[in-house]
């Protein structure tokens, strides 16, 4: 007779089944023509433009120098936190010749909260160092010479040209205005550079500035990251990816 497969043994309790990561709907294609593309983008800035009439930018300052120092502090940090902490650096430094004079340890400890605050803190006296040396500790008005500075990237150059001397010089790509954009179908790139020269190529130059604070302002309010409020989003209409899991 054959022999019988002997029964599995049993684990004295019941089987687990194995996790799985559920997999993210797939991004549907989308495709437009470049009248469409143009009409859509024009709906979008007018429909921004009325959700937002009036928008600045949300960090904190009286002045150039304060604007371009909260600003290299804003990185991989909110600036609700950078606003927390600003006026104790401010008062002890409230200008350039002082912050370049400044200790490593004393910069430090006041901007410790806020993450990366070694870098920051030598990004910021070298900052200051070059404004005393190379600009009688008066903040440029150009691209070209705000990111020869240190600590100061196309991103903080932009936010300082744009918000303080209102020179349209690009368009700031934070983490909402990455994220939208993407969202919107206005880029398909994941490079802050790239996606700035998308932008800058459809939206129009009159517009850059404040382009960038009102999809700050919805990211915050609406098109939230990790919960996206879309019901209520103005946008939903011209949105591809309505529905899809922000990235």
């Amino acid at each position: 007779m054959p022999k019988r497969k002997p029964a599995p043994r049993s684990t004295g309790g019941a089987r687990t089944k194995k996790k799985t990561t559920p997999k993210l709907p797939a991004v549907p294609a989308f495709t437009e023509t470049e009248q469409e593309r143009t009409r859509r983008v024009r709906n979008i800035l007018r429909i921004l433009k009325k959700k937002y009439p009036v928008v600045e930018c949300a960090l904190q300052h009286k002045n150039a120098y304060e604007l371009l120092v909260a600003t290299i502090l804003s990185a991989q940090c909110t600036d609700e936190r950078v606003n927390r902490v600003t006026p104790v650096l401010f008062e002890k430094y409230p200008g350039p010749a002082e912050l370049a004079a400044a200790k490593q340890a004393s910069v430090e400890k006041i901007i410790h909260s806020l993450g990366f605050f070694r870098a920051k803190a030598t990004s910021l006296i070298g900052m200051a160092k070059a404004l005393v040396e190379l600009h009688h500790g008066e903040v440029p008005d150009s691209l070209d010479e705000l990111v020869k500075l240190p600590g100061v990237g196309r991103k903080t150059a932009n936010v300082v040209l744009g918000t303080w001397f209102g020179i349209p010089t690009g368009i700031v790509v934070d983490t909402h205005v990455r994220r939208i954009s993407r969202l919107l179908g206005l880029t398909e790139s994941k490079q802050p550079e790239k996606i700035e020269q998308d932008l800058m190529a459809i939206i129009p130059k009159k517009q850059w500035i404040d382009f960038s604070h009102r999809l700050i302002f919805l990211g915050r309010e609406i098109c939230i990251a990790r919960k996206p409020r879309c019901p209520d989003c103005p946008l939903l209409k011209y949105c591809p990816r309505v529905g899809l899991p922000a990235e």
